[in-house]
């Protein structure tokens, strides 16, 4: 059997960003992407602090070291700039494995800056 967790999370992001004539998804720093163990393009699930909603869209890699966070198309009329949310990408694994797994998080400060790592 194989069971779907949690393999990584970018946690208090705070959208800096909301772009409605676009295509969709979230563009986000790479350097946070990797951080957080999130493949470009990756499908995530975004969970948005300050209106209680939850999307589905992939993570686009934006200009590193800019730790933006953008809404893009549609996904833009969830959120406004300042909001916090959480973003989290998922991995399907062997029943036999969840014991040894562990989710990679970061959390971030009011800066979108890293203010500690969980693994």
């Amino acid at each position: 059997m194989f069971r779907q967790m949690l393999n990584g999370k970018i946690h208090t992001a705070r959208i800096t960003r909301c772009v409605v004539d676009y295509e969709g998804s979230l563009e986000i720093d790479p350097e946070l992407l990797k951080e957080a163990n999130i493949l470009p393009y990756e499908k995530i699930l975004v969970a948005n602090r300050n209106n209680g909603s939850r999307l589905e869209t992939y993570a686009i890699p934006g200009k590193a070291g800019s730790r933006d966070f953008c809404l893009n198309g549609p996904a833009a009329k969830l959120g406004n700039v300042g909001d916090v949310v959480t973003i989290m990408a998922f991995a399907v694994i062997e029943e036999k494995d969840t014991a040894t797994h562990h989710p990679t998080v970061i959390v971030l400060d009011e800066n979108n800056q890293i203010a500690s790592r969980h693994n």
